[in-house]
């Protein structure tokens, strides 16, 4: 009794409305309908302070209505390449369809090993600092869950990833925002890394080339905020799953950083780079300690990535530059357009470095970035995703991903000029 009157006081605190024991009754000819009053006193109150996703409610407006032309989406256009999509396929047909490692299968950590040393010329052994995982997010979730107890501090940029906060709050930990600006193009400045370090923080937890803005970092800047992290004894999770998706000068991986190997969890996947979204394949690479203490996580959480999804991801790396580098100049070619059309019709934006998202500022508007994001769907039928869906420090802008067609983000531009017109 005692127990159900503190879950009741819980959810009275928080002014939900309780009704215990739910009434009796059930649905037409006997069936218990799913329409129970105080369920939610059940729910996890550290998952009860999750933000719902700001993306997600714009999805499933964009489902209502026809014509639109989305911008929302960060996912490539472009189809799995069809040497990796018969990877899997010969796979399942020899019958590769049992566990593999918790680890993830040897070969692929093998080829993982070699990409990561001959790009950016950091050695990881297969056999025991590299884990594959299902999708990059698990892999950033099962670092913090490895790293993270209860209250420890992780910095983070603002705007940055919408499930990084989330992920940080399901480990236990205190999401600190670290702001940045359009004045420095959303780069993470070490000296505001260092003002927000205190006791409790335990992780910086960043990824450049950024969602959503598609900023990136230098090599000089980088290793400025290695000094803070070095200096403050900070634990590093590194999210580089944009990596390969560098239009302007070379992409330089934290943990190539002097002295920072030891303390980075570096994080990885397929989904940009080889468009393969839908399979969720990812990877992290660590010290032997921090990748162990990740696996122990996935082992009970996951067992081991999908194989068949291995596979492919296997045959990406051995098959997919050639795929890699087209998909590449055809994004900038996009990228250009997006920035230059933005400019065109009133909307300033920065030129992005990285990933696949323009992130223009639409204050001249005079409108938040919520109201712009719908009003331009339900008037114009473009999507967007309001930048206050990234963070406190995304207001005021708007992300606008040019992994559509060429043609496609043509016409939505024309659409956007009109509703920045009637809105000037």
């Amino acid at each position: 009794m005692r127990a159900v009157q503190r879950r009741i006081g819980h959810e009275a605190a928080r002014g939900a409305a309780l009704s215990y024991p739910p009434p009796a009754g059930g649905g037409r000819n006997g069936a218990v309908e799913n329409d129970s009053p105080g369920a939610e006193r059940f729910i996890s109150r550290s998952l009860a302070s999750v933000p719902a996703s700001g993306i997600r409610k714009f999805f499933d407006l964009l489902s209502t209505i026809d014509d639109v032309i989305s911008l929302g989406v960060g996912e490539p256009d472009y189809v799995t390449p069809e040497p990796i999509r018969r990877a899997a396929l010969e796979s399942i047909e020899k019958g590769e369809t049992h566990y593999t490692s918790n680890y993830g299968l040897l070969e692929l950590r093998e080829a993982l090993s070699e990409e990561i040393e001959t790009l950016y010329g950091v050695s990881y052994d297969p056999a025991t600092e590299i884990v594959v995982t299902s999708g990059s997010s698990e892999a950033f979730d099962i670092a913090l869950r490895s790293l993270i107890d209860d209250g420890d501090e992780v910095l983070c940029p603002d705007p940055s990833y919408v499930a990084y906060e989330p992920a940080v709050i399901m480990a236990k930990g205190r999401f600190r925002p670290v702001p940045t600006t359009a004045e420095h193009e959303f780069r993470l400045l070490a000296s505001d890394v260092s003002e927000r370090v205190t006791e409790q923080t335990k992780a910086l937890l960043f990824g450049y080339p950024a969602n959503p803005t598609g900023a990136t970092m230098d090599r000089a800047s980088l290793e400025a905020v290695a000094e803070v992290a070095a200096a403050n004894d900070l634990a590093v999770i590194s999210d580089e799953l944009y990596a390969r998706l560098t239009y302007e000068g070379e992409h330089t991986c934290f943990s190539s950083i002097e002295g920072m190997r030891d303390r980075t969890i570096l994080i990885g996947g397929f989904s940009k780079t080889y468009a393969m979204t839908g399979w969720r394949i990812g990877w992290l690479a660590a010290p032997a300690p921090l990748a162990e203490a990740a696996m122990k996580v996935h082992q009970y959480v996951m067992m081991s990535a999908p194989t068949a999804a291995q596979y492919a991801a296997l045959a990406a790396l051995r098959q997919g530059e050639s795929f890699v580098q087209e998909m590449l100049a055809e994004y900038d070619r996009r990228r250009r357009l997006m920035v230059d059309g933005l400019h065109a019709v009133g909307l300033p934006a920065f030129r992005p470095r990285g990933a696949f998202y323009a992130f223009p500022d639409i204050r001249p508007t005079g409108l938040d970035s919520t109201t712009f994001s719908e009003r331009l769907l339900a008037e114009e039928r473009v999507a967007v995703v309001p930048g206050s869906a990234f963070g406190a420090c995304g207001e005021g802008f708007v992300r606008a991903c040019y992994a559509s067609g060429y043609e496609q983000i043509e016409r939505a531009l024309e659409r956007i000029g009109r509703f920045v017109q009637r809105n000037r």
